[in-house]
């Protein structure tokens, strides 16, 4: 591309995030884009290649910039069994916010795009893999702290909670009643308290 850049493509990056979150990849089309994001195809072309380009750029934004804040509980050194509630509480409120009808765009691509094409499935991939992780490094803690009990099986609850975070955020993108996701997460917290040691109880 000759001249200079008349765009930010940081900001270019978020608004096709949003665009990409709001319509889904399929039901968003080059027109729509170039009108939202405010540049011409040729440019958008240039910089990204294709509209998958563009979009696995959006994922790759989406994973840096909002997965580590909605994760950063979950993520952080000295995360425990509290920081797994308080994720699932954040989803919970999220259902009568505004990710109403938006849900997580990692989502999303995991239920539309993930079977289609391999660039999407990469990143699906590495985010659920990432969300396991997450999961079982705040269980480790939880178990070294004496939060839960020795002999529970941590890649079983971290699979548990990966797989229950995908289907909270389905059922918000599908503008589920919040007080539907609230119990959903209300109940899949509650496995905690299922594995506490007996001492605690």
């Amino acid at each position: 591309m000759s001249g200079t850049k008349q765009y930010d493509r940081t900001e270019l990056l978020d608004r096709a995030v949003e665009l990409f979150r709001r319509h889904g990849f399929a039901s968003t089309s080059t027109a729509m884009l170039v009108a939202d994001l405010g540049v011409n195809r040729k440019s958008m072309y240039a910089e990204f290649g294709s509209k998958q380009g563009l979009f696995e750029a959006a994922l790759e934004r989406y994973s840096r910039r909002h997965l580590s804040a909605v994760l950063a509980p979950i993520e952080a050194p000295d995360a425990g069994a509290d920081a797994i509630r308080e994720a699932f509480a954040g989803y919970a409120s999220a259902s009568e916010g505004w990710p109403r009808g938006r849900g997580c765009l990692m989502c999303n691509t995991a239920v539309e795009r993930s079977a289609l094409d391999p660039g999407s499935k990469r990143h699906v991939t590495a985010y659920l893999e990432r969300l396991a992780q997450a999961f079982r490094h705040a269980l480790s803690n939880a178990q070294r702290s004496g939060e839960i009990e020795r002999d529970a099986d941590l890649d079983e609850l971290a699979a548990f909670f990966t797989t229950a975070l995908i289907g909270v955020a389905a059922c918000i993108r599908a503008e589920a009643p919040p007080a539907q996701v609230r119990a959903a997460c209300r109940v899949t917290t509650s496995i905690l308290d299922e594995h506490r040691l007996a001492t605690s109880r």
